[in-house]
């Protein structure tokens, strides 16, 4: 019989245009179910504000929490309280050795300008050590930063105190590059006057905005060289010490402190779970760090990374989302003065052969959500990077290469993917380690969507990896 040459090309162009469409359709079908649960994590978090309401108990119950400290104790607690209520399979306690520095009641500060007394907001730095019992006067040597120092000798220091005042350089967008570039002068600046014969340092706070907030931070010494303390001042009182000190370059500048630092106190790191349905040893993870400075409740550093972490556990759960890999949650002790709830967590899992997926830190406040930024290999990379259109949906596809998280990072080897939230960073510094970064300053909208965006690539991890 002889065959119909036109109807089987146009029977097998039209076969062929099936089987090329079926994939696509299976894609765009996925693409749908997808952004509707997306969707759903999102209002389903806006709507509840369970993240929000957490974040408030937390502030207002453990408030200013260092390391060591009754209040970190009181954290401990809340967060294990809120990783079971919001429906972990499983919630435990790691425990870890923490250090105890202690900021004390004195904090004065002044100079004189002719016989007027002008006062300046100043807070220790933390790990400093005290002045001498009644304070410390010295005239001060202006520098603009760490490099800077180095221009200067001993002659020019000995004897003096020196004080920092570099600024965070505005001209960069991304305000995590500015502060990158100075907070140098605050952990290595009371080594680098003392080799040059300082006794005292006072810096600059590392923030563009312009207030009377000190802002603190972790300093470090060095056993070889002289301890002296070390105090920040707020960006106000830096620009009137500065313009002062061109006046009058023989000022002598007071400022009295009483920290110490006790003996290590045992605390704990706090870990929930949801185990996992295909690849229980699998481990996907998003935490934050439970700490914070004791100069106000540390809102956003990290309360809100706390927040988006255990809200991943609830909304999973809300949603009746059961993970093929385990979703866990830590909630890390120490990360401002120490990273002692990090090591403890990085050789527990290497310990016992811990296999990580992901791990995500979300510890940039509690801003809106722009996406990630992530420290992997290329083929992951470019895997990820799949996933940008549908992100961007939901205002999270800002897709970088990058750092990741000073917690996370130990796990640096024994994880495929290390990667940490992205917030808008334009308002972060204004708060950071400074006596305004309350409760109040975090916004419920905008800090619910970051939690709705670490489900959102945990999901996706989970599904597709």
């Amino acid at each position: 019989m002889k065959r119909n040459t036109y109807g089987w090309v146009v029977h097998r162009r039209l076969l062929l245009f099936i089987l090329i469409q079926l994939p696509i359709s299976l894609i765009q079908a996925q693409h749908r179910a997808d952004s509707i649960f997306i969707q759903k994590l999102f209002s389903t978090a806006l709507v509840q504000k369970q993240g929000y309401y957490f974040l408030k108990d937390l502030c207002n119950h453990a408030g200013p929490r260092i390391s060591g400290s009754p209040e970190a104790a009181k954290a401990v607690e809340i967060a294990y309280d809120y990783l079971k209520r919001f429906g972990a399979d499983t919630v435990y306690k790691q425990e870890v050795m923490v250090p105890h520095w202690v900021r004390g009641k004195v904090h004065e500060g002044y100079y004189l300008s002719g016989k007027t007394k002008h006062t300046i907001q100043i807070e220790a730095l933390g790990g400093s050590i005290a002045t001498p019992h009644g304070g410390i006067a010295a005239e001060v040597v202006e520098v603009k930063g760490l490099k800077d120092i180095k221009n200067f000798t001993e002659k020019d220091i000995k004897g003096r105190m020196v004080f920092f005042n570099g600024p965070m350089e505005e001209e960069h967008i991304q305000t995590f590059k500015a502060y990158g570039g100075c907070v140098s002068q605050r952990w290595a600046g009371a080594m680098e006057a003392a080799k040059l014969g300082a006794v005292a340092v006072i810096i600059r706070s590392v923030t563009m905005s312009v207030d009377y907030y000190p802002h603190t931070g972790s300093m470090g010494y060095n056993d070889t060289i002289k301890k002296i303390p070390a105090v920040a001042t707020s960006t106000i009182d830096a620009d009137r010490l500065s313009k002062e000190l061109k006046k009058n370059p023989s000022l002598k500048l007071f400022y009295n402190i009483d920290c110490k630092t006790l003996p290590d106190v045992l605390s704990h790191n706090v870990v929930g779970e949801i185990k996992g349905s295909v690849y229980p040893n699998d481990v996907i993870l998003v935490g934050g760090h439970l700490d914070a400075w004791d100069l106000a409740e540390g809102a956003h550093d990290d309360g809100a990374g706390i927040a988006h972490s255990l809200e991943v556990i609830r909304l999973f759960k809300e949603l009746g989302y059961q993970p093929k890999r385990t979703i866990r949650v830590v909630c890390f002790m120490n990360e401002e003065n120490g990273l002692r709830g990090a090591i403890k967590y990085g050789e527990w899992a290497k310990t016992n052969g811990e296999t990580h997926i992901l791990a995500l830190e979300t510890d940039a406040g509690g801003f809106t959500p722009r996406g990630f930024s992530f420290d992997t290999d290329d083929k992951s990379y470019a895997f990820i990077n799949t996933w940008q259109p549908l992100l961007h949906q939901f205002g999270i596809g800002e897709i970088t290469r990058g750092g990741s998280g000073a917690d996370i990072n130990r796990l640096k080897g024994n994880c495929t993917i290390l990667c940490g939230l992205h917030p808008d960073s334009q308002r972060y510094f204004d708060h950071h380690h400074a006596a305004n970064d309350v409760f109040e300053a975090v916004h419920p909208r905008e800090l619910e969507l970051g939690s709705a965006a670490c489900a959102t690539l945990l999901y996706l991890v989970d599904k597709y990896w």
